[in-house]
């Protein structure tokens, strides 16, 4: 297409994923990024089917394996600490996947593949956004204004770009479920598998080992939505002392380092849907875009394969309206079916009751069974029907 300078806003997965497509294929990018620099927080991420061989395109599948946090799976564990279910790694879609990278290092990852090709500016957002007849006049937070051919929002689920395109016209549906994730140090009771505990009244406590020395923390709990996640970050934390303190286990462990912690993340797990992906000669993608919540385990995919068909289409159609209308039809049938969630999703894994809390666990120990894996074995070739392998890739370019 003629447009040849596109600017994208957020710098994390999605944004840079675009980026490295987009010049692949001839185009000028900028991406915009509020954070002074690459927010390289966050917990266990993983990359599987179609992001996966997208991945390989990229050439950085083996340096995403190289990352590997080296979990061996998840242990379901009681009050005690003793293990009441064992999910090792890529025997099970509940448990660890085979390629397990902490976010920040896939953020670090895409950085470096990028920052020589593309123009990055840290501590800067979009502010106003002026569409014209042969562009897009882009006022910056810090007074600049530049000419854009197209703008694309990539900036997340709380994305205030994508208000500045669509107003309130995407709906961001909270699925019953707040969480919070921050880094703690290391102890003896932790190793190389990953730790669930359930306490009653749908609390959850998670840890999981990374590749840096340290364990990666979480909080979750069921609620109806509260707005907990527009409050400041100290009354975040207060909440969480307050439903933890009885919760057993390893909660004052964990909450002990909650309060000197400056890296820690809060909100209201949700899902975004939105009619339209695209006005004028503006476009979104990634959470901002489909956000299909952790639950699905499937969020950085998407953003990966959603930028990628978005970069693919916007290099193989003369005008960005009808590339835009060939990415939302090729990729949002997909989306429609990730963003599904089974039944009783989240509420089954967070049971309120010590009766909930036994029957759960007793489902995982049968799951996790040998003769049960053994048995999914013979069904799983014959029956391929993974939602993350249900869409077939182009090779835009060729």
């Amino acid at each position: 297409m003629k447009a040849k300078k596109i600017l994208i806003s957020g710098a994390s997965i999605a944004g840079p994923t675009l980026a490295f497509w987009l010049y692949r294929y001839g185009f000028e990018t900028t991406i915009v990024e509020r954070a002074e620099s690459l927010r390289l927080g966050g917990q266990n991420v993983d990359i599987k089917g179609a992001a996966q061989k997208i991945a390989q395109w990229m050439g950085i599948e083996e340096e995403i394996r190289a990352a590997d946090t080296g979990e061996l799976g998840v242990l379901f564990v009681d009050k005690n600490n003793v293990t009441k279910a064992a999910l090792p790694k890529g025997e099970s879609n509940l448990g660890t996947s085979e390629l397990e990278i902490l976010r920040g290092d896939l953020v670090m990852i895409l950085y470096v593949h990028t920052k020589e090709n593309v123009e990055y500016l840290f501590g800067n957002q979009i502010i106003a956004l002026d569409e014209h007849q042969d562009g897009v006049k882009v006022t910056f937070q810090n007074g600049e204004i530049r000419d854009f051919d197209l703008v694309i929002c990539a900036d997340g689920i709380r994305s205030r770009t994508r208000s500045l395109i669509f107003g309130d016209e995407p709906v961001v549906k909270p699925v019953g479920l707040y969480v919070s994730y921050f880094t703690i140090p290391r102890t003896a009771t932790d190793s190389r598998w990953a730790r669930w505990y359930n306490a009653t009244d749908a609390r959850v406590i998670f840890m999981r080992p990374d590749n840096e020395g340290t364990t990666r923390a979480s909080f979750s709990f069921m609620s109806e939505p509260m707005g907990y996640e527009k409050l400041s970050q100290e009354e975040q934390k207060a909440l969480l002392q307050e439903k933890f303190a009885d919760a057993g286990w390893e909660a004052k462990r964990v909450l002990a380092e909650l309060d000197n912690n400056a890296d820690v993340y809060f909100d209201a797990i949700s899902q975004v849907f939105a009619p339209r992906w695209s006005k004028g000669r503006c476009a979104m993608t990634g959470d901002a875009a489909f956000c299909p919540s952790p639950l699905t385990g499937m969020g950085v995919s998407l953003s990966v394969v959603g930028a990628y068909i978005l970069a693919g289409e916007l290099s193989r159609h003369d005008h960005h309206s009808d590339a835009f209308a060939a990415y939302d039809k090729a990729f949002r049938p997909y989306v429609t079916e990730i963003q599904k969630l089974p039944p009783g999703v989240p509420r089954l894994a967070h049971p309120k009751t010590k009766l909930g809390i036994f029957f759960l666990n007793t489902i995982l120990n049968v799951i996790s069974s040998k003769f049960v894996i053994k048995i999914g074995e013979l069904f799983s070739n014959k029956n391929k029907s993974s939602t993350d392998d249900t869409i077939e890739l182009e090779e835009y370019g060729k």
